[in-house]
């Protein structure tokens, strides 16, 4: 009589365990895409970066334009 039960509680246990694993297997996968996404989009979102920040990359923006305008025509810089 005490084996099926014993049978069951060792069963109940390796499931238990493999929830918690699979759950923690989870969470480290949503963590890292969560990671991977703010290395995608940058570390702050667009309305927070600063009218400077902005300017400077408008400018350095301009200045690859220019370079690929300058190779497009046959110019050497």
């Amino acid at each position: 009589m005490t084996e099926p039960l014993i049978m069951i509680a060792v069963a109940s246990f390796g499931l238990l365990g493999l929830s918690i694993a699979v759950l923690a297997a989870l969470k480290g996968w949503q963590g890292w895409l969560d990671l991977k996404r703010m290395e995608l989009v940058g570390n702050r979102p667009s309305e927070a970066r600063s009218p400077a920040f902005e300017r400077i990359e408008m400018a350095d923006l301009k200045e690859r334009i220019r370079k690929l305008e300058s190779i497009a025509s046959g110019v050497d810089l």
